[in-house]
C-alpha cells in the first residue's frame, strides 16, 4: 500500500504496473523447506496478486492500464512439475492471475499479460544457479525489456490474457528475426529456460 501511494504521489497515477520480483529456490518435495515454499509463494505469488489488487484503483482510471507478469506459460508436463514443484506453484499462480484477472477487470480495459523468456537471462540468480560459465549460454535482459515495452505500447484489445514468450512477441509483432544481438555469446549455444518445451 505504502509503495503505490508513494508512487502516486511522486508520478500522480498508474498506467503500467510488472510484477518483476522473484525469489526461487529450486528443491524437490522432500527437500522444501516451509520457510522457502513461503518466500517463494509471498514474493512470486502473494506480491503479484496484491500488488496489483491495490494498483486496480489508479489503474482503472488510466486510459493505457497494463500489468505484466514476470510469468511462464503453463505446461501441465510431469517434467515442470516433477522436480522442483514448490517453485512450480508460486510461478504458475503469477499466470493464473494473468487469466483470471484478464477476465476480471475487462470492463476497465485493464490489459493483463504474462511474459517469459525462451532462453535463460543473464542475470545474478543464473550465475547463483549454474556458476559464471553459464553466461555464455543466455541472452541479455534487453530481449526482455524489448518485448515488455512491445507488450506495453499494445492497446488491451490487441493482446490481453496472454501468456507469452520474449522472441516470439519481437518476431510476431516486431517482425524480428534475428536475435543474435541479444546473445552474450553468439557461439554458445542457448540454454532454454524453465518451462519451455
Amino acid at each position: 500500500k505504502k509503495m503505490v501511494s508513494e508512487s502516486v504521489k511522486i508520478f500522480g497515477g498508474i498506467d503500467i504496473l510488472i510484477n518483476n520480483a522473484g525469489a526461487i529456490k529450486l528443491t524437490n518435495t522432500s527437500n522444501t523447506l516451509s520457510k522457502h515454499f513461503d518466500l517463494m509463494n509471498s514474493i512470486n505469488l502473494k506480491a503479484t496478486f496484491f500488488t496489483s489488487k491495490e494498483c486496480l484503483p489508479y489503474l482503472e482510471k488510466s486510459s493505457h492500464a497494463h500489468i505484466l507478469n514476470i510469468s511462464p506459460p503453463i505446461s501441465f508436463k510431469k517434467k515442470w512439475l516433477q522436480n522442483n514443484l514448490a517453485y512450480t506453484i508460486s510461478k504458475y499462480g503469477m499466470t493464473l492471475c494473468t487469466l483470471g484477472m484478464s477476465a476480471e477487470f475487462l470492463d476497465y480495459k485493464i490489459a493483463v499479460n504474462s511474459l517469459w523468456p525462451k532462453t535463460i537471462i543473464n542475470t545474478s540468480a543464473i550465475k547463483w544457479m549454474m556458476g559464471s560459465s553459464a553466461i555464455a549460454h543466455c541472452r541479455e535482459a534487453d530481449i526482455m525489456a524489448d518485448a515488455a515495452y512491445t507488450i506495453l505500447t499494445m492497446s488491451y484489445s490487441e493482446i490481453n490474457g496472454q501468456a507469452l514468450l520474449d522472441e516470439d512477441v519481437l518476431r510476431n509483432e516486431k517482425g524480428i528475426s534475428n536475435f543474435q544481438k541479444y546473445s552474450c555469446d553468439i557461439n554458445k549455444k542457448l540454454y532454454k529456460d524453465f518451462f519451455v518445451d
